[in-house]
């Protein structure tokens, strides 16, 4: 599991290691870890091109001394220093000594023929957009031939939100000291952080314990072991399925079928939609009536196209009256959002799963905090909501969070929701915590999806018929999540 630690923890604990060490002696980790990774991406530095891009204070000091490495192993640096009086002193004098070019923004910057660009404009304390000599240097930085790498965060991100507001630096790599900030892996910093990896400065002893995760393959293959010997089909988590209708007898099928494949223990389907299930997955068992008459469970999903009509709302406060957790999704979301009390409370699990238009129909906006909005609507209703989005934020109630490190766009199709909301039953039926199982339903829906979609656009049954080999993929895996591979 990776922590994802905050600006201000991480400040903490370098705090307390500074004063522990020799002064320089932190900076130089970082720069000679920053150097390390520049050089595995460039494959060799001897007549290489780099232009680093330095601003006041540490973050632009990383990038002068990191310059001066690579300078010594016979890279050609130039030093574009943003603000030249304020540039680090000591970072300076060791390009300069190492054989490094320096310069101010109005000078040649060597963009245009750059091998690689240093983005060390500002750090984890910057706030707000890039201002323009910084913006017109990151956009030049974008569109010409250099791999972009920033240094800690890229210039423009907010570290704990990924909140961009304006102009940022785009970065095709970014190397981060001591742990991964949120802002790296969701929101729009996610898109600007491009592959992130994690250089150990020492920071681990005393940084906070993080209440943000990434999950890895080797952390969701828990939830996915195979049958022991003694398993039968109730052992294996039995999952009740509320879901579809006649306008929608789609969504109970995708539904049904992804529960299935999870883990192909016991589904049993209540609905109106029992026709389209029994044809396409003989395998569950099908009752025509309320969830009452379905038997015995260890988790309901109840939304995917079910509607909103007051039968649609009698089947969903049943099962919300039960003692056994229930994913609410889709439709079952909108009755909930009008009846917040249906959920707010409940003794057993909840795990709501909105995406941005549902999420702000319980009346909190999302903004562009995804992770303090999720908690807040956790800790509101008490109980796991489980954000969609390009990164999605799984929170629980007591504020813990989880940020999904696996997907595709290729997943923004109609159908896919119902599938993810299958594999979450079937994942919770196993009685877990829900806030980790829910975030390893977001993992597992997101390597699934990259599976479906090697070959090209993918429909919401192709994510049913690849989910077995996204278990195996899972399951047989012991590498981390695709986002912090450099790591």
């Amino acid at each position: 599991m990776i922590g994802l630690s905050t600006a201000a923890e991480v400040r903490a604990a370098e705090d307390v290691l500074l004063a522990r060490t020799r002064e320089g002696v932190l900076m130089q980790r970082a720069a000679t870890g920053l150097a390390t990774v520049c050089l595995r991406l460039l494959g060799r530095a001897h007549g290489t091109r780099v232009t680093a891009l330095a601003g006041a204070g540490n973050n632009g000091g990383d990038a002068l001394f990191a310059g001066a490495h690579l300078a010594a192993r016979g890279a050609r640096v130039t030093a574009v220093l943003l603000d030249p009086d304020r540039a680090h002193p000591a970072g300076l004098a060791a390009l300069r000594r190492a054989g490094g070019r320096v310069t101010g923004p109005e000078g040649p910057d060597g963009l245009d023929r750059a091998d690689l660009v240093l983005d060390g404009v500002v750090g984890t304390g910057g706030r707000g957009g890039l201002r323009p000599p910084a913006a017109r240097l990151a956009g030049r930085a974008a569109a010409g031939p250099g791999m972009t790498v920033a240094v800690d965060v890229p210039s423009g991100v907010d570290a704990d939100t990924g909140a961009v507001a304006g102009e940022a630096f785009a970065a095709l790599h970014t190397v981060t000291f001591g742990a991964v900030k949120p802002g790296l892996v969701v929101g729009d910093g996610r898109g600007c952080a491009g592959t992130v990896h994690l250089v150990d400065i020492g920071l681990g002893p005393h940084l906070a314990a993080p209440r943000a995760h990434q999950l890895t393959d080797a952390d969701v293959a828990a939830h996915l072991q195979p049958p022991e010997p003694g398993d039968d089909k109730y052992s294996r988590g039995v999952v009740g399925v509320v879901a579809g209708s006649a306008v929608y007898p789609g969504a109970a099928v995708l539904c049904t079928g992804a529960a299935l494949r999870t883990r192909p223990g016991l589904v049993r389907y209540a609905g109106t939609a029992g026709d389209g299930v029994r044809a396409a997955w003989p395998e569950a068992i099908v009752t025509d009536g309320r969830p009452a008459d379905a038997g015995r469970v260890q988790a309901w999903v109840a939304g995917p196209g079910m509607g909103t009509d007051d039968d649609a709302r009698g089947a969903l406060a049943e099962v919300l009256a039960t003692d056994l957790p229930v994913v609410v999704d889709a439709d079952a979301l909108t009755m909930a959002a009008r009846e917040p009390d249906l959920v707010r409370g409940r003794g057993a699990p909840t795990v709501l799963t909105p995406h941005d238009r549902e999420f702000e129909r319980f009346g909190v906006p999302v903004g562009t905090d995804r992770i303090g909005a999720a908690r807040r609507l956790a800790a509101d209703l008490g109980a796991v909501v489980l954000l969609k989005g390009d990164a999605t934020v799984v929170a629980g109630p007591g504020g813990t969070a989880f940020v999904n490190a696996t997907g595709t766009s290729e997943l923004a199709t109609a159908g896919t929701g119902d599938v993810l909301a299958g594999i979450l039953g079937a994942l919770l039926a196993t009685g877990t915590p829900p806030a980790q199982t829910a975030a390893a339903a977001a993992h597992l829906h997101g390597r699934t999806g990259q599976l479906a979609a090697a070959r090209g656009p993918l429909v919401a049954s192709d994510l049913v018929r690849h989910l077995p080999r996204a278990v195996g993929l899972v399951r047989g895996s012991a590498t981390g999540s695709l986002r912090d591979s450099g790591a």
